[in-house]
């Protein structure tokens, strides 16, 4: 059974990161009124299948799905079970959802995903997203019933699906004591980091500070985080690379893809916490001759906001 996108919490890992959660560099669907429009109707009307099944349990919690089998399904199709009564969703916004799947061949239950913590990433919502045409803009707190026909790449599907939360796009957690010797961060508005680097000598080892500790999941080792950071020069303190810089757009990837140093300000800490971190080169891009070019022999500095994750078991 191939599932589709939104749930990919049961599948790779590579195809997660295409799930509508933007890279760095991307820009974030306009939340302007033509694309809540156009996020409103992206939605499927209900039909047969979606309406043919019975959902018991809250929203919320893991459902079930009771229908006779098998159920024909012609055309995508999207049931409100239960309409939220939180804020409604809008083009751009990182929303956090539920789902169990069902096969409308045999009724038999697939997957359930979303309802535990690091069970699913966050992911962007949009008019052209399965996120956006299965929820479009309904409220936080939303039910629906999405029954999907087979294509070439996926089997037909039925889900319940739990719109549970809009997660922002900066770290929420509990602002911390600053670190003596520790860079100076700063925060605009709307989270946007400023790093001042102190005077003194380089650090030897990497170096961390929690400058916001989170409540949610603790990441492990190979998770797949969505983060949102800042990274500066120790030797300038000029700005190398940013999330906030392209557009506040935040960045899914694995915890292993990253430079060791970067790890560190991942692996252990809590979904919502902001994490300050000075890397040597050691645990960077290795020792050389500081250039503009690259960052070979630079010791480095990131403050790294930690907005969602995902377990990924080791194989």
């Amino acid at each position: 059974m191939r599932l589709r996108p939104f749930a990919l919490s049961v599948v790779a890992v590579s195809a997660l990161l295409l799930s509508g959660c933007a890279g760095a560099g991307s820009d974030a669907p306009s939340p302007d009124a033509s694309g809540a429009a156009d996020l409103c109707a992206a939605v499927a009307d209900s039909g047969a299948a979606s309406e043919a099944a019975t959902v018991t349990g809250e929203v919320g919690e893991p459902s079930k799905l009771v229908f006779d089998a098998p159920l024909e399904v012609a055309d995508r199709q999207v049931t409100v079970v239960e309409e939220g009564d939180g804020d409604k969703v809008e083009a751009g916004d990182f929303v956090s959802y539920a789902l169990t799947a069902f096969n409308p061949e045999t009724g038999e239950e697939i997957a359930t995903a979303g309802y535990e913590p690091g069970e699913m990433l966050p992911a962007q919502i949009s008019a052209d997203s399965p996120l956006g045409e299965t929820f479009g803009c309904s409220p936080v707190g939303t039910r629906v019933v999405a029954a999907f026909p087979k294509t070439d790449d996926t089997d037909a599907e039925i889900y319940v699906l739990d719109l549970l939360s809009v997660v922002p796009t900066a770290a929420w957690g509990e602002p911390q004591e600053p670190v003596a010797g520790m860079p100076k961060v700063t925060l605009a508005d709307d989270g946007a980091p400023t790093v001042t680097v102190p005077e003194g000598d380089l650090p030897t080892e990497t170096t961390l500070a929690t400058l916001k500790e989170g409540d949610g999941y603790e990441v492990q080792s190979g998770d797949a985080v969505l983060i949102q950071y800042w990274g500066v020069r120790w030797s300038n303190g000029e700005s190398f690379d940013s999330t906030w810089a392209k557009g506040g757009v935040p960045y899914a990837q694995r915890t292993t893809s990253f430079v060791p140093g970067f790890q560190k300000a991942l692996e252990g800490y809590p979904v919502g916490s902001q994490v300050l971190v000075v890397i040597p080169p050691v645990d960077g891009y290795g020792e050389g001759e500081i250039n503009t070019t690259d960052l070979v022999g630079e010791t480095l500095i990131f403050v790294v906001d930690i907005l969602g994750a995902q377990h990924i078991p080791a194989q």
